[in-house]
């Protein structure tokens, strides 16, 4: 644009269909654009809400089916498995997403998320409380893809990177806020804080009011055609799906073991187990504030930020009291704090409009596939070295040892010419 130029129009929803192209970069300023940042990062908290806010009452729930063959199993399990499910279905579920339409898909799913994260007020058995929290898992997944796409189709450039780091920040502060409604409501009973999950049928109905419907990328049959035609790419997506198991495995060290740690230091206090845990996830916050205010690309980024991680691991797998394991976790939840972001946009930067829900649902799949293996990595480490604390400073070495492989990697395509090492 010269001087003299008049500026451009702002781009809105309508004018973008009219051109043929996704409504990228929608204006970033008003209460429309407000309130819809708002309604998808409530909606991306949903899964979080189901992940954490039944932790404080499994031992009541334990009490209530101890007479039930299996029950030792199965009240953990009702914890866990919507994570497996979200894992599982998540690539399924990004295929729907860009077929049936983004939309769509997350009203139904925000309303289905009600449905089946309150049958445990009314279900006796056991088995069929853990089936529907297998349902709760499916519907997770379409809700996590569907906000992460439209976050996508939305905004682009930094402004999108803007908005996937405010995700994950308010993902990492809800968890910490549930866990302690979650409590506060298991006073009244295990089966009271399930009725926390019907605050989804509130937020449908503004969803259906105040998101716009992404167009798709071309026009008419045949941009349709051009785009059922046009391979899926798989290549520049692998690399950053496989490393991103791994950082969700980095990602969720602190939070499942925490507890266990400093139980093995003498802490049995549950007001001190909280305010570590507290302290950590405040620290994961801030590095994703840090990530919005970094420069560059942020898969460049990446060798430093695993090399964060593998401090604060190393420092917490040599801590001897309470406060040296503090120091290593807030090290480390600094630098996962800006892990989760980088890998997320990176991922997202390399789909087209059409690929969107397919590529994220991928990477959703890697993601919750890194954390439903974490708990099971570290119990398999512990076995082989000893202890705990042992496991997590292997860890430490095994993820410096990625954060060099990055390294040179990323000094290798520097040299050739070619695009970033982790993809």
């Amino acid at each position: 644009m010269t001087g003299s130029a008049p500026p451009p129009p702002p781009v809105t929803l309508e004018a973008a269909a009219s051109d043929g192209e996704a409504p990228d970069s929608l204006p970033a300023t008003g209460a429309a654009h407000r309130l819809r940042i708002t309604l998808l990062m409530a909606g991306s908290c949903l899964p979080i809400l189901g992940a954490v806010l039944i932790a404080p009452v499994l031992p009541k729930m334990q009490d209530h089916f101890a007479t039930v063959p299996g029950a030792e199993s199965l009240v953990p399990v009702a914890l866990t498995v919507p994570a497996l499910s979200l894992a599982l279905l998540a690539p399924f579920a990004g295929v729907i997403v860009d077929r049936l339409g983004r939309k769509r898909l997350l009203l139904v799913a925000t309303v289905l998320y009600a449905l089946f994260g309150t049958a445990p007020l009314w279900l006796d058995s056991l088995p069929a409380i853990v089936v529907s929290r297998a349902l709760v898992g499916v519907v997770e997944a379409a809700i996590m893809i569907c906000c992460t796409t439209l976050i996508g189709d939305y905004y682009s450039g930094r402004l999108r990177d803007r908005y996937l780091a405010l995700q994950t920040m308010c993902s990492a502060a809800s968890a910490t806020v549930f866990f302690v409604i979650g409590g506060a409501a298991g006073s009244a009973g295990w089966r009271a804080p399930f009725w926390i999950y019907a605050v989804s049928l509130l937020i449908a109905p503004a969803m259906a009011a105040a998101l716009p419907t992404p167009r798709t990328g071309g026009t008419g049959t045949t941009a349709r055609a051009e785009e059922d035609r046009r391979p899926f790419p798989v290549r520049p997506l692998a690399g950053i799906c496989a490393l991103t198991v791994f950082g969700a495995l980095v990602f969720y060290t602190v939070p499942v073991e925490m507890a266990y740690l400093l139980d093995d230091l003498g802490v049995g206090s549950t007001g001190v187990i909280g305010l570590a845990t507290a302290i950590a996830s405040a620290a994961t916050v801030a590095g994703s504030i840090a990530f919005t205010r970094l420069p560059g690309d942020p898969v460049r980024r990446l060798p430093a930020v695993l090399a964060l991680c593998a401090a604060g691991f190393a420092v917490m797998s040599l801590a001897g009291n309470t406060t040296v394991l503090i120091t290593g976790a807030v090290l480390n939840c600094l630098g996962t704090g800006v892990l989760l972001p980088s890998l997320l946009t990176t991922a997202m930067s390399r789909l087209d409009y059409a690929d969107r829900g397919r590529g994220t649902g991928l990477w959703m799949a890697a993601f919750f596939g890194g954390e439903f293996l974490c708990p099971l990595a570290l119990i398999a480490a512990e076995s082989a070295v000893g202890t705990l604390a042992a496991a997590v400073g292997l860890l430490a070495l095994v993820t410096a040892a990625v954060a060099v492989a990055l390294l040179a990697g990323t000094r290798r395509s520097r040299a050739v010419g070619t695009g970033p090492a982790a993809g």
